[in-house]
């Protein structure tokens, strides 16, 4: 009992020393708490026949009945299918490109010209996605720039916008447009955290820039870019709801419908609660396993991850 006391008391002290840094980071958390901890418990109806009339409490008990529904829906496994397929797809081409950005900002050695460069790869960032594919349909849509110069020079028309053969690199390169530039500001971070002293001795030892760059800035990224795949692995499976819930009609289900989608149309939309809780419930498991193997591969080539065992 006495070994306790000084345990309280160090621990009021620290509360007391860190008031401000705990009252600054009260919101963040109240915030994570109600928009994703407490809807937790709305897991509960994917083992229901939930009724929102009768609520939780009133709603009958059915078991795995909905798992079992899903997993015989061909339309659900159509939906896996897409999400992982256009996930390995921004993960090949979408992923790397923050890297390169980072890589070619902190070149530049003009800090206005930089700083220029930095806030107009920023700013799609803060458009919502129906501004973003509205431009993207100004740009490339049947109507659009692209067609009606191709039309006024008698060479025809570019399907993109509604093809569904393109429609995986449609959206990846709606994503890179959008997000690749805030996709920067980790790795610019990890950039500046490299002691620039590396830099000078391999200059004088007659290193020029590719081997500089081969052997000092990207092991110095190297921790932060396997955190940021396992971060991405981890969230495969979300790959856009509002983005496929816009175009989805321009392509068609068939092409279009990820499992937020899925979750949203034959559950939400349809007034078949239980059976989108079961989605999503689903994905939330399968995202799980997902981080925790990438963060065991982080492990097996001596990085961190997100955590260490």
């Amino acid at each position: 009992m006495t070994a306790l006391r000084p345990a309280r008391r160090n621990w009021r002290v620290r509360l007391r020393r860190d008031r401000s840094l705990v009252l600054m980071a009260l919101p963040a958390v109240v915030l994570l708490l109600v928009f994703n901890y407490v809807p937790l418990f709305g897991l509960v109806t994917a083992f229901q026949e939930y009724d929102p009339l009768s609520g939780v409490s009133g709603s009958a008990w059915v078991g795995l009945h909905q798992f079992e529904r899903l997993f015989g829906d061909p339309l659900f496994w159509s939906a896996v299918r897409n999400t992982l397929y256009l996930s390995f797809v921004q993960l090949v081409l979408f992923f790397p490109v923050p890297v390169a950005l980072a890589l070619l900002l902190n070149s530049v050695l003009s800090e206005r010209i930089r700083n220029f460069i930095q806030s107009v790869v920023y700013l799609p960032h803060f458009f919502s996605w129906v501004l973003a594919i509205t431009i993207f349909q100004q740009m490339l849509g049947g109507a659009g720039v692209l067609n009606q110069f191709l039309r006024s020079h008698d060479i025809g028309t570019w399907d993109i916008m509604t093809n569904p053969d393109t429609f995986a690199l449609l959206v990846t390169s709606q994503v890179i447009w959008k997000e690749a530039g805030w996709g920067i500001i980790v790795f610019l971070a990890a950039l500046a955290a490299i002691n620039t002293d590396l830099y000078e001795a391999a200059a004088a030892d007659g290193a020029g820039r590719w081997r500089r760059l081969w052997h000092i800035t990207l092991p110095g990224l190297r921790g932060v870019i396997v955190l940021m795949l396992v971060l991405r692995l981890g969230n495969a499976l979300t790959v856009g709801f509002e983005q496929f819930l816009i175009q989805r009609y321009a392509v068609g289900h068939e092409t279009a419908d990820v499992l937020d989608t899925f979750a949203f149309y034959f559950g939400i939309a349809t007034n078949d609660y239980s059976y989108g809780a079961a989605a999503g419930l689903f994905k939330s498991i399968i995202s799980l396993l997902l981080i925790w193997g990438a963060n065991k591969l982080a492990h097996a080539f001596g990085e961190d991850g997100l955590y260490r065992a």
